[in-house]
């Protein structure tokens, strides 16, 4: 099929993911999703730390630590929420020195830009892109300094869904006094719209440009759209899975970390999925996914 001549149909849908399988299954994506799972628990209380400062500006620190605390709890369990809050106020409160104060934020940051700087090599991997052949220490710099970006981004979808969040609630208490039947429908379309647009929003700028690629965003919005839908869905799925079996309790007091790892690994096999998707469509409807450090067709760039 003639990549620019083809022209997606829903009845294309099953093949692609098909397709999309089995690339998926010949990546390896159990042991790349346990690779992010493992720096993710080192980045944890980095990228904790650095989200509530940022967003906490703005919206109020403590405010903030009970959002995030409430989605966490969502994911993982009151338990595991409770460890981590405990671990961001800890974090937090230590007394050092201005010299110790800063040797802590260079470690914070180089903690919290790990979970994505791996995702990035991850991503080259399954997209086949190689490195850049003299590739060194000023591209690690840069990859760290791509990936607090990041970081900052997240912060900023944070501080939108809160914002909107709060619009909602506000708009549910009107309802609630005009259909109160409806209320409960209606506030699970709004968090589900809400959770799809935002994460889209994410996992579209994390493919176009956290991997070292060159995609057009045609290719990026679609791939992003299915790895949001599946995202969420997977996000409920795992709530209640860890809500009802609290499977880290068999691990004593290693069970957020154990409730962490699994969630980050089943989470980033969703993504690795989403992923994957997007290189199968792209090849198929669009110009491919290539190497940034590769001459392409101008016809087919952006």
């Amino acid at each position: 099929m003639d990549a620019k001549n083809a022209t997606f149909k829903i009845s294309h849908l099953p093949s692609l993911l098909v397709e999309t399988y089995k690339v998926w299954s010949k990546d390896d994506p159990y042991r790349l999703s346990a690779v992010i799972a493992y720096y993710a628990v080192l980045s944890l209380p980095g990228l904790l730390v650095i989200i509530i400062n940022l967003v906490g500006l703005v919206w109020g620190h403590e405010i903030v630590q009970g959002q995030l605390t409430d989605e966490i709890s969502s994911a993982l369990g009151r338990n595991a929420s409770e460890s981590i809050q405990a671990m961001m106020v800890e974090t937090q409160n230590e007394d050092k020195s201005t010299l110790a104060t800063i040797l802590g934020i260079g470690v914070l940051i180089f903690g919290a830009t790990g979970v994505f700087y791996h995702l990035q090599l991850s991503l080259n991997q399954i997209w086949e892109i190689k490195p850049k052949p003299d590739s060194g220490f000023i591209k690690t710099i840069i990859d760290r300094a791509r990936s607090f970006v990041f970081i900052i981004v997240i912060g900023f979808l944070l501080l939108i869904s809160f914002i909107i969040t709060a619009g909602i609630s506000a708009l549910n208490s009107y309802i609630k006094s005009i259909l109160p039947d409806a209320i409960v429908y209606i506030a699970f379309v709004f968090d589900f719209v809400i959770s799809i647009g935002i994460v889209t929003v994410l996992f579209a700028l994390i493919f176009k440009y956290l991997p070292d690629v060159k995609i057009r965003w045609k290719s990026v919005w679609v791939g992003a759209i299915i790895t949001s839908v599946l995202f969420t869905l997977g996000k409920f799925l795992l709530g209640y899975y860890f809500g009802e079996s609290n499977p880290g309790s068999t691990y004593g007091a290693a069970g957020t970390v154990v409730l962490i790892l699994l969630w980050v690994s089943y989470s980033c096999l969703i993504l690795f999925f989403g992923a994957e998707f997007t290189w199968v469509y792209s090849k198929r409807y669009g110009s491919g996914i290539h190497s940034k450090y590769e001459e392409i067709d101008k016809a087919e760039g952006q």
